[in-house]
């Protein structure tokens, strides 16, 4: 995790089927924002219709009250236009989309946007991930590939996210726990369900879903995630 000296932000990594009922857990981080805004992120949906996120997302906090803009980080140049970055670091909810976590972190590593993000989240910020979002914002990551772990981006280290974890397979599960270096906790968390990291660093879970948490192959707690 970055060093920030202070606290950051509140953080929540999602299961997926973001901005749908049972996602409770959105009016929790709305308020925690402190704003009326949500800037939404599409850029892991960015060959399978960016624009539906941010209109699922619209109709789902319209509905919180909350007015959601999108913001088009759909490539490599558009995550270095600084007026893109300064829009991210001056926003109060930050939230990236599902879609493919190995686009969107190809388009964030090392750029002006992901700076940005992690800026916005020092000072406050909260920021959100479903899915893709939130299985890149961890060091290591789940490669979807093949469910071995390759490098994330890293906003939370030493933790990685296996998001759809109740539609995930028997056989793909197994490889994914056998394949964790040790010590590390692998987190599955089921659609429509969260897991919460508060601006103390604890962590908690929201949804209708489970949060199951591993390590070393075997169930652990919460406790176990770094604070």
């Amino acid at each position: 995790m970055p060093d920030t000296g202070t606290e950051t932000g509140t953080l929540a990594l999602v299961g997926g089927a973001e901005w749908q009922e049972g996602c409770t857990f959105d009016a929790e981080l709305l308020e925690a924002s402190g704003g009326g805004e949500v800037l939404v992120l599409p850029t892991a949906a960015a060959y399978e219709r960016p624009e539906r996120a941010v209109e699922a997302a619209t109709r789902w906090f319209e509905g919180l009250g909350a007015v959601v803009r999108g913001l088009d980080v759909l490539h490599r140049g558009d995550a270095e236009d600084e007026a893109k970055a300064a829009a991210v670091r001056g926003a109060s909810f930050v939230y990236l989309s599902g879609g493919s976590p190995l686009h969107l972190r190809s388009v964030l590593k090392d750029s002006a946007v992901w700076d940005a993000l992690v800026t916005a989240w020092q000072h406050g910020a909260v920021v959100a991930g479903s899915s893709a979002g939130a299985m890149v914002l961890t060091d290591p990551m789940v490669d979807p590939r093949g469910g071995a772990f390759t490098v994330g981006l890293g906003l939370v280290s030493q933790v990685a996210i296996v998001p759809n974890h109740d539609s995930w397979s028997p056989e793909k599960a197994h490889r994914t726990l056998e394949l964790a270096p040790d010590g590390l906790p692998v987190v599955g968390i089921d659609e429509r369900t969260a897991v919460i990291r508060a601006t103390d660093g604890s962590w908690r879970s929201a949804g209708v879903g489970e949060v199951t948490v591993f390590v070393n192959g075997r169930e652990a707690s919460l406790d176990a995630l770094p604070g």
